[in-house]
């Protein structure tokens, strides 16, 4: 890191340990606000926020329900930086009490294959809590996720992902880590709600709309038979509760690209449920399906 970078780290390491000593209905009537204050000032974001929710919703809530919506989104955005100030103080007893888990025996009998476990989970409620309920449950996860281009930042998160065990696989080359963290039992995260460049996904069918989505997971479920399990964190009223939801079952046709197409729009499909589910926990101010980096290999035909 460069000084500045340092510098930086510093400062935002303070101003987290502040923030952990707050309440978590402090912490995310602080991100509320934030949001709010965004929410006003920010036109682009607020603008992409809002015809993401159009095109999603526009033919069941009026446009002022939309507006109140998009508000809602980016202040549930901004709640998640706050709560991830709670992470260095999660306890066991927490799990149960601030965090309800239901399903948890799915990924029990996952373990029970041998083979692993492949997290399926998306931009919703507060991801960055799973890490660590995981490892207070005794299962501490491999984290895939694209560094930050700030490296300040990227190990202020890096360091709240796992601190109570686990590790970051970092995107790019990773196959060859995550496909170790298997073999030797661990839990891999990936998260499949993000735009995947064209070489890297598959066109699916989101919300009626197609978008380019990592094919990583449906590929490794296929080659090595490690279970899927869906695993999601919301916000439930004032605790938050991780949906850990059955195995999605791979489906095989004999053809590798086709079974590639089909079980990463089947999780795709899973994580629409849940947006649809809670709606205003997801980060509706992204450019989800722009797919003009998802076009097809050069010289096949595109239509």
């Amino acid at each position: 890191m460069t000084s500045i970078q340092k510098i930086v780290y510093r400062i935002a390491t303070i101003f987290f340990r502040f923030l952990g000593l707050l309440p978590l209905r402090w912490l995310r009537n602080i991100g509320r606000m934030a949001g709010r204050i965004f929410f006003l000032v920010s036109r682009k974001y607020r603008e992409l926020t809002i015809e993401n929710l159009t095109r999603a919703f526009g033919h069941e809530k009026s446009p002022h329900e939309i507006r109140g919506m998009a508000c809602d989104v980016i202040q549930n955005l901004m709640q998640v930086p706050c709560e991830m100030a709670l992470i260095p103080k999660l306890r066991y007893k927490d799990v149960g009490d601030l965090i309800r888990v239901e399903g948890f025996h799915h990924i029990e009998a996952a373990h029970k294959k041998g083979k692993g476990v492949l997290c399926l989970t998306a931009h919703i409620g507060n991801w960055e809590i799973i890490p660590s309920v995981l490892s207070l449950l005794g299962d501490p996860p491999a984290s895939v996720g694209r560094p930050l281009e700030f490296r300040a930042f990227d190990l202020l998160v890096s360091g709240f992902r796992t601190w109570h065990g686990g590790s970051v696989i970092p995107t790019g080359h990773s196959m060859r880590i995550i496909l170790k963290a298997l073999k030797q039992g661990s839990i891999v995260g990936i998260l499949l709600d993000q735009r995947a460049k064209w070489h890297e996904g598959v066109l699916t069918d989101f919300f009626g709309r197609l978008a380019c989505t990592n094919k990583g997971l449906a590929l490794l479920a296929l080659k090595i038979g490690a279970p899927v399990v869906p695993i999601f964190l919301v916000r439930d009223g004032s605790r938050f509760k991780m949906c850990c939801n059955s195995e999605v079952r791979v489906i095989r046709t004999g053809y590798k690209a086709k079974d590639i197409e089909i079980n990463t729009q089947a999780y795709t499909k899973i994580v629409e449920s849940m947006v649809r589910r809670y709606p205003t926990q997801w980060n509706w101010c992204y450019k989800r399906w722009k797919i003009k980096t998802c076009e097809p290999w050069p010289g096949t035909d595109s239509t």
